[in-house]
């Protein structure tokens, strides 16, 4: 359905106004109907807006003066002229300088912040806390990606104080209101902008929304809950870890101060086997046999990662023919259950022969073989 808003109509501009003269009709009539302000009408300045939206986007303009509505995501009369999940598209910058020179002296501020708290209505809401994550290689060779193995590293980062168990505060000792903030966690910050006043409603920096500050503060963190110390980790890796594969240990990052621990990241690089190759849950290797083993059969001690094993040559081996080991392959890590070792035999011919052994070559031609 077409809209039944006329948006140059809101704006109070022609149909072939420039993008300047959206922009200052725009800045205009925000300044003149923002709520914060006396006379200030909330549905005017949502209509500007939304007006403003459509026609200062050259796609979104062209639509709507062909079909009279928008098609495009996020466009205004598609979202039904509703606009408490904010203000998607907007250039905050672009405002803001359409503004300079006209409201000087206005300090620095934060229009998503503005605009949002606007909107969305009451006071802005802060996660938790999250400390810093930490990222770490390690080189692990081709037998410890199959079966697993441990490591023990040294990590230097912030961690939670001991003494003050990331309190902050002297042991003994108790916390007390917090003046800054008189005990409520946050603090109102009131600062001018282009289009008025604007009240905002922060997390108190000084108790990080607790309302509490120690009365004395603990000698070992200065306060802070947090030190910076070396910790030894333990890491394991499972069986069957691949080579770029990443491990992530939950809250084996940073800590932070009435937060919580950020996580551990470990990637690994597992090195190449001269010998063995991987495909799937199978290892897989070469062996070279002599021509003769290959036709009469024979018994070959093979190196694996396992162990040496006892392999039986068929008689009538072929070049290329793959022997199956069953469960000396991947183990899986949930189960245990391991895949299979894949032996792809390579038949070694002689580069030289001697005259017995030419004449006995010959005997086999004779033979058919």
């Amino acid at each position: 359905m077409a809209s039944t808003k006329d948006y140059y109509n809101v704006l109070g501009v022609d149909k072939s106004a420039t993008e300047a003269d959206i922009k200052k009709a725009f800045h205009k009539l925000a300044h003149k109907y923002h709520p914060d302000k006396n006379g200030g009408d909330e549905t005017k300045f949502k209509e500007v807006y939304e007006a403003y939206q459509v026609l200062s986007d050259v796609k979104k303009r062209k639509e709507y003066d062909t079909y009279g509505q928008v098609f495009g995501e996020g466009a205004g009369p598609r979202s039904g002229g509703q606009y408490g999940g904010g203000f998607e598209g907007f250039d905050f910058s672009n405002f803001a300088q359409g503004f300079g020179g006209q409201q000087g002296g206005f300090e620095e501020m934060d229009l998503g912040d503005m605009f949002g708290s606007f909107f969305g209505g009451g006071r802005q809401r802060r996660g938790t806390p999250r400390g810093q994550d930490i990222s770490i290689d390690i080189q692990i060779n081709f037998s410890e990606s199959i079966f697993g193995t441990e490591r023990d590293v040294l990590l230097h980062k912030l961690l939670s104080c001991g003494v003050c168990k990331g309190s902050g505060a002297k042991a003994g000792t108790k916390k007390k209101k917090c003046a800054k903030c008189n005990g409520s966690g946050h603090v109102k910050e009131t600062r001018k902008s282009f289009l008025g006043q604007f009240t905002t409603d922060r997390e108190c920096a000084e108790c990080q929304g607790s309302g509490e500050i120690p009365e004395e503060l603990c000698a070992e963190c200065h306060g802070q809950g947090v030190v910076k110390k070396n910790e030894s980790v333990k890491i394991r890796i499972p069986a069957g870890i691949e080579d770029g594969e990443m491990i992530r240990m939950t809250g084996g990052g940073e800590a932070i101060p009435r937060g919580t621990t950020g996580d551990l990241y470990i990637k690994i690089h597992a090195e190449h086997s001269k010998q063995f190759r991987r495909e799937g849950q199978n290892i897989l290797m070469d062996l070279e046999i002599k021509m003769t083993d290959a036709l009469l059969g024979a018994v070959y001690n093979v190196k694996t990662l396992d162990g040496e094993i006892k392999l039986t040559i068929p008689v009538g081996a072929t070049f290329g023919e793959v022997l199956r080991v069953r469960g000396r392959g991947v183990p899986l890590e949930s189960s245990g259950a391991r895949g299979d070792l894949l032996i792809k035999l390579l038949i070694k011919l002689p580069s030289k022969v001697s005259k017995k052994a030419e004449s006995l070559i010959k005997e086999l031609r004779q033979e058919g073989l």
